[in-house]
């Protein structure tokens, strides 16, 4: 072999005159394979050495790029891939906001945006002006440049599990305000270099956002829930939807004026309820931006850097430490002044600061675009100072997120949680010929503490019968589980099967509930009735008298995530019931878990009192209480006041339990017949009674 080098490139040529390998190389398959394994293996020696593997990423970018040793070129399908993984790193900060929270705090998103915003324009206009002598419009353009900034860690947020934490909720939340504002200082300052700053311009820009943001958010949601209730026979069609709404939403966002990113993350808002964040489809999108997209933006960033500036000249320099020392100096003062305002303590405001001195995306546009437009001070030193920021604040913000980040994820996990000294362990009855046995896994997935680390478990009973036909049925039963561990595995959820064989179906449940030691039983109902119906009929009638578990029986047809509004029904007394903050409880994760308010309808109850039971359940999730006189007013409700992407919920009671009325024997049945929704029969856990083990005698 030979090695050629002509023009700042090389290649290796075989003696058999081969094709030659280039340098930088430009083989698309050796391309993709070398960042595959830089994706992979980066992180994980990072890892041993407690690094965020995301700087590993960015490090690596500049070393093998342009201004490295070269090895490939920040070509279009690099930044391509780059683009693609930033805006997918927005929409899935908009998907993961717990946007009950976000509503609940919007202030506190607001007032940090404000903040993180019009602290560095200030500062950074004054010392533009001042000390660099821009002109009034460079230097606004200057201070733009960190007055937005980039969720570069983000990826470690997601990691640890603190997208939900308050104060990550409004950083998160304030990053479409602060990137908006930059972009349309932007905007502006072109606007005005071109001589276009009239009114047209200002009306142009003012009904194109309004439009948009409008648009997207009354749009979308019911365009999603229309496909996801239509389509659901093949899971990769609702990605493909997913990823379809995304990139029209960043393209049509560019149409208006402002950048992609802001059209993203308004397109990961508006799908926000539709994807439930334990479902599989979250599943799917967290890990193609994890393993794929993401990383292609990390490395895109990193082969922007270019170490040579250090001794390219003390203008560049100058400029640079200006920027790296306004950028820190003013987020930390934002996420301070946020602190304060809102009581937050020193690792949240840690992270907020972490994550919101990040800067990439919106800092590379906004001094790229100021100097094609030749706007005064906007060389060649500017852009290079702006790179040498980015890879400044690339290392502090994750290393600051990891660790103050940690500590609020470790902080999350040392609350106790209820139950706490039994494990919270989950039991999904179903049959070979079950046609929503998925729906009832959602539902038992919304309800399942991630914290408890237990599978799901399912049990399938099968009648004995001649010995041939019983193996058989014990097989079909087995291929139906294994239809199930499968779409489990899509939401990682771990399924643990059993197959029971007995005479009395309700038996062989309730055997498996014991053995197991179930916490919860989640177990479909069909609204057909029986013979010997009380209130279901035979079979979950024998199974909620032998059992003392919190159970939910419902009928769940629609997907889960198409929930608009929660309905919950509390009959007079059910407080009384030892299972009903439990209960409450259930009823909230559900809520949160598909970012669905609930209301609360309280037969011949009192509000005040309900709501402050309510206050002291996790998770906070919206509220409003409504009292209902007597049980023909609540049946009036149901059937002129709830929609078919209402989720009804009652609570119940066990016979002679507190809280138990006679109506709750027909309630199901009328309910069913009330609303085409799905709906959920909510039975409190009880004391163990003195006959709870009488299935063990067969029926």
């Amino acid at each position: 072999m030979e090695i050629r080098r002509d023009a700042g490139a090389s290649s290796v040529v075989s003696a058999a005159g081969e094709p030659p390998i280039s340098i930088p190389f430009d083989d698309p398959i050796l391309i993709f394979g070398l960042a595959m394994v830089i994706f992979l293996t980066v992180p994980l020696v990072l890892k041993r050495y407690r690094l965020p593997g995301i700087v590993g990423i960015i490090l690596v970018g500049a070393a093998i790029g342009p201004n490295g040793v070269y090895l490939l070129e920040r070509d279009e399908t690099i930044q391509l891939l780059g683009e693609v993984g930033l805006v997918y790193l927005m929409f899935v900060a908009g998907l993961e906001i717990n946007l009950n929270q976000f509503v609940e705090y919007k202030d506190r998103s607001v007032v940090f945006g404000l903040l993180s915003f019009l602290i560095p324009q200030v500062v950074g206009t004054v010392v533009g002006v001042y000390l660099l002598e821009l002109t009034v419009a460079g230097a606004s353009l200057f201070a733009a440049i960190f007055a937005s900034h980039t969720l570069l860690a983000y990826p470690i947020v997601n990691r640890l599990g603190i997208a939900t934490n308050e104060a990550v909720t409004a950083t998160i939340g304030g990053t479409i305000l602060t990137d908006t504002l930059a972009l349309l200082v932007l905007a502006v300052v072109i606007a005005s270099t071109d001589g276009a700053l009239d009114a047209a311009f200002w009306l142009q820009l003012g009904v194109g956002l309004a439009v948009f943001f409008v648009g997207v958010w009354l749009l979308v949601p019911r365009l999603g829930r229309w496909f996801f209730r239509g389509y659901t026979e093949e899971s990769y069609f609702e990605f493909l939807f997913v990823m379809a709404v995304l990139f029209l939403c960043a393209f049509l966002a560019e149409l208006v004026g402002v950048e992609h990113i802001v059209g993203a993350f308004l397109a990961g808002l508006a799908l926000n309820r539709l994807v439930p964040e334990t479902g599989p489809l979250m599943n799917r999108i967290e890990f193609v931006g994890n393993a794929l997209f993401i990383p292609f933006f990390l490395l895109s960033v990193g082969m922007l850097v270019d170490a040579r500036v250090l001794f390219a000249g003390t203008d560049t320099l100058a400029i640079a430490g200006s920027l790296i020392v306004m950028v820190v100096t003013t987020k930390y003062a934002a996420a301070w002044v946020t602190g304060r305002l809102y009581d937050y303590d020193r690792d949240e405001v840690r992270s907020m600061f972490g994550l919101s001195v990040g800067q990439a995306a919106a800092a590379l546009a906004i001094v790229q675009i100021g100097f094609d437009a030749g706007v005064p001070g906007f060389g060649l030193e500017m852009i290079n100072a702006v790179v040498l920021m980015i890879l400044v604040v690339a290392l502090v913000s994750p290393a600051v997120v990891e660790r103050s980040g940690g500590v609020l994820a470790r902080n999350r996990e040392r609350r106790p949680y209820d139950p706490s000294e039994t494990p919270q362990r989950i039991l999904v009855p179903v049959s070979k010929d079950s046609r929503y046995a998925e729906a009832l896994l959602d539902l038992a997935f919304s309800i399942r503490d991630a914290r408890a680390e237990e599978p799901v478990h399912t049990v399938s009973v099968v009648r004995p019968d001649a010995a041939a036909r019983t193996r058989s049925r014990v097989a079909e039963a087995e291929a139906r589980f294994d239809e199930l561990e499968e779409y489990a595995a899509g939401a990682e959820v771990t399924i643990e099967s059993h197959t029971r064989i007995d005479h009395n179906v309700a038996s062989g449940i309730v055997r498996s509930a014991l053995e197991n030691r179930i916490s919860t039983l989640v177990i479909g109902w069909d609204g057909a009735g029986s013979r010997e119906q009380r209130v279901f009929g035979h079979t979950i009638d024998q199974v909620l008298c032998r059992t003392t578990q919190l159970t939910l029986v419902g009928r769940v047809r629609e997907p889960l995530n198409t929930t608009r509004r929660l309905v919950l029904v509390l009959p007079p007394g059910i407080d009384r019931n030892d299972g009903f903050p439990e209960a409450v409880r259930t009823a909230k994760l559900v809520a949160e878990r598909t970012s669905a308010p609930i209301r609360v309808l309280a037969v011949d109850g009192d509000p005040e009192r309900l709501e402050d039971a309510f206050a002291t359940v996790e998770p906070d999730v919206p509220e409003e209480f409504e009292p209902v006189p007597d049980w023909t007013a609540l049946r009036s409700r149901l059937r002129t006041e709830t929609r078919d992407d209402d989720l009804v919920v009652c609570v119940s009671s066990r016979r002679d339990d507190p809280g138990w009325h006679p109506e709750l024997q027909t309630l199901p049945k009328r309910i069913s017949t009330l609303t085409a929704g799905n709906f959920v029969i909510m039975y409190p856990a009880t004391e163990e009674r003195e006959d709870d083990r009488r299935f063990l005698r067969l029926a």
